[in-house]
C-alpha cells in the first residue's frame, strides 16, 4: 500500500501541479469570455428556472437533477476535503478554491448545456453526459468509453469509499462506533437505495440535500455571528495565505493553489463531466435552462458549502493542531465554539451528506454502464461492486483513498474538458437563442434548427423538447373482399 501510494502521489503531482491548473484555470476562462460571462450574467436566472415545468411526469424534473448532482458535489469534499486543504495548503486554498469555483462555473454551464443538448430517450425518462456527446457529436465512441470506465471506477467506487471512509471516522470520533460496524449498516443503507433505480435516488437526494444544507449553513453563520470581530482578520490570513505573504500553516504559495484547485474541484465538479450526467437526465424546454440549475449547484457547492467549513476551522484557530486533519480537524472546530454536541451534529451532517454523494455518484456509474451497454446483468456487477467498495472505504486508511479520488478525477477533467471545448460553440448559440426570446419576453423554447448542425440529437426538434407518447397498440388492418 505504500509503494502504491509513492506511485499515485508522484503522478498526482504531475497532472495537478502542471496539467490541471493550466487546463481549469485556462478553458475556464476561455468558457467564461465565450459566453460573455455567463455564470454572473444570469445568476438571478438560475434561480427562475427551477419553476419550469415539463409534461412528461415520469422524467426526473429540473429540480431533481439539481439535487441528484448536488448529492454528489454536497458530501466529504466539502466538511473533510475543506479541513484537508486548509491542512496541507494553509488557510490561502481558500482563496484558491474560491477562485477555480467563479471561473469553473462557466464550464459547467458549457457542459451540462451540451449534455441537454445530446442526451437520449431512456425507459421512463432520459439520459445522457459526457460519454454520449462524445459519440453524438464527435463521433468518438471509443473516447465516450474511456470517460465512461473512468467515471464508473472513480465516482461508482472510488468516490464512494472516500465518502464511506469519512462517515466512518466520524462516527468513530464522535460515538466511539467501531468503523467495521459503522461501514456494515452503511452498504445496508446503500444497497436499499440504489437497488431502487433512478427515481429512488432522486427522491431521498431531493429529501435529504436540502435539508441539511440550510442547517448545516445556518449554524456556521452562528459561529461567524459570534465571531464577526475576527472577520477582517480571517480575510486577511487567507489572502496572505493566498499569494504567500505570510509563513501561516501550508507549505507557501504552490501548496495553496495545487490544494485549493484540487479540493475545489473535487467539491464542485466544474468542468470535470460528472454534473452533466443528472443535467441529461432533467425534461426542460430549453437546455440553457440545465445549464444554469447546474452553474447553480457549483456555486451552493463551494461559495456557501465548503466556505462554511472554512469560516468554521480559521475563525475557531483550530488550523494548526498538528496531527488533526479532515472531518476531525472540522469536528474539533465547530466543538471548539459551540460545545460537545458539534461531534455529534457533524457526525450526523457528514451521514447525511456523503450518503446521499454516494447515491448520486452511483448514478453516474449506472447511466455510464448503460452507454457501454445495456445489460442487466453488468448493472447488478456495478451494484455490487459498489457495495464493496462503500466497505473498504468504511475501513481503509484514508490517504489512499484520498490519493485514488485525485487520480480519476483528475483524468476524467482532462478528457472532459478536451470535448466541451470542441463543442462549446453549441452551448455559445443555445445561450444566445435562450436569451433572444426571454428579450422578447417568451418563456424559452429551443429550436433544434438554430444549430449548424443538427446530426446525433434525438431529444429535440423544432418545437422543443419531444415528449414522451404511451406506445399505442396498432389496430388490424380488415380487407373486405
Amino acid at each position: 500500500m505504500e509503494v502504491l501510494g509513492n506511485i499515485i502521489g508522484s503522478i498526482n503531482h504531475v497532472l495537478w501541479s502542471y496539467v490541471l491548473i493550466v487546463m481549469l484555470i485556462g478553458l475556464g476562462g476561455y468558457f467564461t469570455f465565450k459566453t460573455d460571462f455567463v455564470q454572473f450574467r444570469f445568476f438571478i436566472e438560475m434561480f427562475r428556472t427551477f419553476s419550469d415545468k415539463s409534461d412528461n411526469k415520469d422524467a426526473v424534473s429540473p429540480f431533481q437533477a439539481f439535487c441528484i448532482s448536488a448529492a454528489s458535489r454536497v458530501g466529504t469534499g466539502n466538511l473533510a476535503g475543506v479541513a484537508l486543504a486548509i491542512s496541507l495548503g494553509g488557510p490561502g486554498a481558500i482563496f484558491w478554491m474560491w477562485i477555480i469555483t467563479l471561473i469553473g462555473a462557466a464550464s459547467s454551464f458549457v457542459e451540462s448545456t451540451i449534455a441537454q443538448v445530446y442526451k437520449v430517450r431512456d425507459k421512463k425518462g432520459y439520459r445522457g453526459g459526457p460519454a454520449y456527446y462524445m459519440e453524438k457529436a464527435l463521433n468518438q465512441r471509443g473516447m465516450g468509453i474511456l470517460f465512461s470506465f473512468l467515471i464508473i471506477v472513480a465516482f461508482g467506487l472510488v468516490f464512494n469509499s472516500v465518502q464511506a471512509n469519512t462517515i466512518t471516522y466520524a462516527f468513530e470520533e464522535a460515538f466511539g462506533m467501531g468503523r467495521f460496524h459503522t461501514g456494515i449498516i452503511l452498504t445496508v443503507f446503500t444497497g436499499i437505495v440504489i437497488f431502487g433505480g433512478v427515481h429512488r435516488v432522486a427522491k431521498v437526494s431531493e429529501t435529504i440535500v436540502p435539508i441539511m444544507g440550510i442547517a448545516y449553513i445556518l449554524v456556521s453563520l452562528y459561529v461567524v455571528v459570534i465571531n464577526f470581530r475576527h472577520i477582517p482578520e480571517m480575510f486577511s490570513i487567507i489572502l496572505k495565505g493566498a499569494f504567500n505573504m505570510d509563513g501561516v500553516v501550508g507549505g507557501g504559495l504552490g501548496a495553496a493553489l495545487m490544494q485549493g484547485i484540487k479540493r475545489g474541484l473535487f467539491s464542485n465538479e466544474a468542468g470535470m463531466g460528472s454534473a452533466p450526467n443528472a443535467a441529461a437526465a432533467a425534461s426542460t424546454s430549453h437546455p440553457v435552462k440545465q445549464g444554469f440549475i447546474q452553474t447553480l449547484g457549483v456555486f451552493t457547492a463551494t461559495i456557501l458549502i465548503c466556505s462554511a467549513t472554512a469560516f468554521i476551522i480559521l475563525l475557531s484557530g483550530k488550523y494548526g493542531v498538528q496531527g488533526v486533519e479532515g472531518i476531525k480537524l472540522t469536528q474539533l472546530a465547530l466543538a471548539s465554539q459551540v460545545g460537545q454536541w458539534a461531534y455529534t451534529f457533524i457526525a450526523v451532517c457528514i451521514l447525511l451528506f456523503a450518503f446521499s454523494s454516494i447515491v448520486g455518484n452511483y448514478y453516474y456509474g449506472e447511466t455510464n454502464i448503460e452507454f457501454i451497454g445495456e445489460s442487466k446483468e453488468m448493472l447488478y456487477i456495478y451494484r455490487i461492486l459498489v457495495l464493496g467498495m462503500v466497505m473498504f472505504g468504511a475501513v481503509a486508511k484514508v490517504e489512499v483513498v484520498w490519493s485514488l479520488a485525485d487520480l480519476f478525477m483528475g483524468s476524467m477533467a482532462i478528457i472532459n474538458l478536451i470535448a466541451i471545448t470542441l463543442l462549446s460553440k453549441i452551448a455559445v448559440v443555445a445561450l444566445k437563442d435562450y436569451a433572444q426570446q426571454k428579450k422578447e419576453g417568451k418563456n424559452p423554447v429551443f429550436n433544434v434548427e438554430v444549430l449548424d448542425s443538427t446530426e446525433g440529437i434525438e431529444c429535440w426538434d423544432k418545437d422543443g423538447e419531444i415528449q414522451f407518447e404511451e406506445e399505442k397498440a396498432e389496430e388490424p388492418v380488415v380487407s373486405y373482399t
